[in-house]
Parts: structure tokens; sequence; C-alpha cells
């Protein structure tokens, strides 16, 4: 799920070595989560520093595989993070921005027709039906199918402000799994 990840490493480099105080944990996600959805339009999302770099990776299976349904994404939001349903949708919402490369995940292609804007497009596209140039993975074609995760999938297409709440909050509990106690009084 993360294959291509290095080309961004390299990219970001060069400004994290600008921040020598910030950790690899706190400047990525600053960085990579919270920047990238409020200045592409997105919710403001709340971030605390202090997280630790570790020496290795977490082991693999962390993150959801695409080619799965429902059951495989409550196993491992639910049962593995502790997220709820109301959680998984909104974070699927996430696929607003960016897109698949063939030669990094296997997949080819934007959830959205515009992949730069952090909307709720990715809702309103669900509803419209495949489309051709338009990315609908399994991990996406089960939110419309799961009796619980669907009516989520249509409030978040009809109220875009109900998606960003949502989606802050979900976001913000993502981010702090398995990080201690927030630094008191920042951000």
């Amino acid at each position: 799920a993360n294959a291509g990840l290095d080309i961004a490493v390299r990219l970001l480099e060069p400004i994290k070595e600008q921040f020598p105080i910030l950790s690899y944990a706190d400047f990525y996600q600053q960085l990579a989560g919270v920047v990238a959805v409020e200045v592409t339009g997105g919710p403001e999302v709340p971030f605390h520093p202090g997280r630790q770099d570790k020496p290795e990776p977490p082991p693999e299976g962390r993150l959801p595989d695409a080619t799965q349904g429902s059951d495989h994404l409550r196993q491992v939001f639910s049962t593995q993070m502790g997220l709820s349903d109301q959680d998984i949708v909104a974070l699927s919402g996430g696929h607003t921005l960016g897109r698949c490369h063939k030669e990094r995940s296997g997949f080819e292609g934007a959830w959205t027709a515009n992949p730069l804007i952090f909307d709720n497009s990715y809702f309103t596209e669900l509803l419209s039906g495949e489309k051709e140039g338009l990315l609908q993975l399994p991990t996406d074609k089960t939110l419309l199918t799961d009796p619980a995760f669907r009516p989520l999938v249509d409030k978040y297409a009809a109220d875009e402000d109900a998606f960003f709440a949502d989606y802050a909050e979900a976001h913000l509990k993502l981010s702090e799994l398995g990080f201690g106690e927030a630094v008191e009084g920042c951000c």
C-alpha cells in the first residue's frame, strides 16, 4: 500500500533538513497529512507534535488490501486500530486527493476528476457509478454495498461540511494511534 513512497521521501528530504528539531514521524504527519489536506481545500486537522522516530518500520499488513471488501476494512481499521465505521468511510474520502500509479500499486488512475482538490467528490463519484478514467477499487465499491457504510456515503455526498468534520476527527484519531500523550498546549 505504500509502494513508491520512496519517491516522495526523496522529494521531501531537503525540506526536512531545514527542520532538524522535528522527528520524521511528525514531519510526515504534519506535511503529508495535515498540510496536504488543508492547502487543497479540506478541513483543518489538529496536529500534536512529539512523535518519536522508530528504528524499524511497523509490520506489513497494517494498511488495507485494496482488493478486499468490508470485512477486511473492519479487520484493519476497527479490530486492529479501534476505529469506527464512520471513521472508515470518512478516511476513505481521503481518496479525493491523489491517484494510483500502476508501477507502484498495481492500480492506475484517480478517484475523482480533480484529484488536487479536497472535497466530497469521492462520494459523489462513487454514487454516480463507474466512469471511464476514474478509479473504483473493491475497497471503494464495498462502501456502496455494505449496509452500515452506504448511509455514510450518501450523507457525505450530500453534505460536504459533515464529511469535513468527520474526516478531521478520523484523521486525528488515525494520526495519534500508538502515540502517547500529545504535547500540552500545542497546535
